[in-house]
């Protein structure tokens, strides 16, 4: 398939695009009139047009009817019509070699609640804070262009164009090259199952879609008739992201909902497209996969798809039952007990192809042997903050000293932990669903908010959802924007986060290369041990756990808290120092009776005996 959009070159500007229902198209440049296109017959439609710059602003027609953005516009105006941009920006970033994907530290945001301004600029002078946190790879929410001011862009309508709120492509790009400077990597979460509201797809070709609905909107067509061609488009859209704008990778969300029966999956597609157009540099791929198939990151020559990473939402799931007690809805496949994070923490997803009790069916495929670094872990992500009645962190939702408990156990656990903007502060601000509506989309936008939500027993009370935030309502989006003056005040909280991430750098048993047996256990009814065990004793580690009441450690019948043989553990780390606005450390002898204090970790270091 032709590169779609336009494409400048040194004479001009090439425009093309595909319609293999249409029978004729032309280019409408502003100022300069109106080109005849040509066709191959196979539905593509492309003409060179001499004299064109970047900046030029164009529409298509097809069969002689009204104007079109292009779909692979690489920038929109906010009267509809198309921008032609060159990729002439000035990296820097030459000796940048991507994401390796082991030891990485993560960071969701969103441009436009990730600062009061909401543009790249204003998120590019926060990179050095999160270099100095210790994050490794931004996870940007989708940025394709969709209707309206804001929204968490996963309603995208026009995938190559970044939304004109947050910035020119150049500012995104001088964000990505000033992350590259500071060592951080940057991926995209990208949008492919299913077509926003709006969309111009239909305009264009009814083979864009498939005969199907995702959740959220029409699907597109893989694998039907003219699929190669819709194949092609987004890898395009995948690739592009890579080539021109330095991108180390992308999140494909819900790829469950992307149906293809042909013989090479179009994830296994896209990620082998990606990889090869990045070259010598490192590339990150990561899935949101409901199924929980290990096929997503098994290799190509063994059937998968060659992804890095894969979100694990049943550590998030239980470990949010333990921290709020409440199991409603899809948290009633948890118990919220220490046995699930041990599992979790040793075996990634919990539910293996047993049975949900959610979905009164079996769940989940074989994991076992899969690998801690394929495995995303959080404790908050867009979703799961937005999906509550307020939109409320965990702050709002459990104890201090048990959420730093918790949070030790995500930065120093084996699987890849990924932090969501806000949470290394504490921030107390909403993270609310929002998406700019009027008239009668809004309301069927608040409706299906309200349809979902009601699923928690709670938000049935006609008191509460009355309270809900309308989706569509500008305060809900300024609601959620965070409040950087809480970093400053919440230094406790930022120095938690900074000293684990160091913690899981400076320590060999922690790193996902270390080749460490995790083994975990029960301590009583809210703790638990997890033992790093290493060739060389002293480098093994424990860590242990307690979200309940003081454990009086008297009677310990677990091997795992057993030293290394000629070896004694020391106390190395305190959830509870004042540091992080604790209660004080306690003292500590693993050879008398001792106290586990409640709601806190301790990080245990094994030292050779001296006789």
């Amino acid at each position: 398939m032709i590169l779609m959009g336009a494409i400048p070159d040194s004479g001009g500007v090439r425009f093309s695009l595909w319609a293999p229902e249409k029978s004729r198209a032309t280019v409408e440049v502003d100022s300069r009139g109106s080109f005849e296109m040509a066709g191959n017959g196979d539905g593509e439609f492309s003409v060179d047009v001499a004299g064109v710059a970047a900046g030029s602003r164009y529409w298509f027609h097809l069969d002689d009817g009204g104007r079109l953005p292009d779909l692979a516009s690489r920038r929109q105006d906010a009267d509809g019509a198309s921008v032609v941009v060159s990729n002439t920006f000035g990296w820097t970033d030459n000796a940048w070699n991507g994401v390796e994907g082991c030891d990485e530290v993560l960071y969701e945001m969103h441009v436009g609640t990730f600062t009061a301004e909401g543009t790249w600029l204003a998120a590019a002078a926060r990179l050095a804070w999160l270099r100095d946190l210790g994050v490794t790879v931004l996870q940007v929410m989708p940025v394709g262009s969709f209707g309206g001011a804001f929204g968490w862009g996963y309603d995208t309508t026009l995938p190559f164009s970044p939304f004109a709120p947050y910035g020119t492509p150049d500012d995104m790009r001088a964000f990505i090259d000033q992350a590259h400077k500071l060592g951080i990597g940057v991926i995209l979460d990208v949008v492919y199952n299913h077509a926003g509201y709006g969309d111009y797809y239909s305009a264009y070709s009814e083979h864009f879609f498939a005969d199907r609905h995702s959740e959220w909107g029409r699907a597109f067509n893989f694998d039907g008739p003219r699929s190669r061609a819709v194949r092609d488009f987004f890898v395009q859209n995948a690739v592009y992201w890579i080539e021109e704008f330095h991108l180390d990778g992308l999140r494909i969300d819900a790829v469950q909902e992307l149906v293809d029966s042909s013989s090479e999956h179009i994830l296994a597609e896209i990620t082998r497209a990606v990889r090869k157009a990045a070259g010598a540099r490192q590339i990150y791929m990561v899935v949101e996969n409901q199924p929980q198939e290990r096929r997503m990151v098994e290799p190509p020559e063994r059937g998968g798809c060659g992804i890095d990473a894969m979100y694990n939402d049943d550590f998030h799931h239980a470990a949010h039952v333990c921290l709020t007690g409440h199991s409603d809805f899809y948290y009633r496949d948890y118990r919220g007990s220490p046995q699930e994070l041990v599992s979790a923490l040793k075996h990634g997803f919990l539910y293996q192809g047993q049975r949900s009790n959610m979905r009164n069916r079996p769940y989940g495929t074989p994991n076992l042997l899969t690998a801690p670094r394929h495995f995303l872990h959080f404790l908050e992500n867009h979703d799961q903050i937005a999906n509550s009645a307020n939109g409320s962190r965990l702050g709002s939702l459990s104890s201090p000293a048990r959420i730093r408990a918790f949070t030790t156990l995500l930065l120093l656990g084996p699987q890849t932990p990924c932090l969501f903007q806000g949470e290394e502060f504490g921030a107390v601000t909403p993270f609310l669903y929002f998406l700019d509506r009027e008239g009668a989309a809004a309301k069927q936008v608040a409706a299906g908010r309200l349809e979902m939500l009601s699923q928690f027993q709670s938000v049935r009370d006609p008191a509460m959802a009355a309270r809900l935030a309308d989706p569509c309502d500008p305060d809900t989006f300024q609601r959620s924007k965070l409040d950087w003056t809480q970093a400053d005040s919440n230094v406790g909280v930022v120095a938690l986060h900074r000293e684990l991430i160091a913690l899981r750098r400076s320590h060999l048993a922690l790193s996902q290369r270390s080749g460490a047996r995790i083994d975990g256990a029960v301590l009583a009814e809210a703790a638990l041990a997890l033992r790093y065990s290493m060739e060389q004793p002293e480098h093994d580690r424990l860590l242990l756990a307690n979200w309940g009441r003081d454990i009086v450690m008297d009677v310990l019948p677990e091997p795992l808290l057993a030293p290394p043989d000629g070896h004694h553990w020391v106390a190395r780390w305190s959830s509870e120092h004042p540091d992080f606005n604790g209660a004080g450390r306690v003292p500590v002898d693993l050879d008398e009776v001792w106290i586990l204090p409640a709601e806190s970790a301790l990080f245990f270091q094994a030292v050779e005996n001296l006789s």
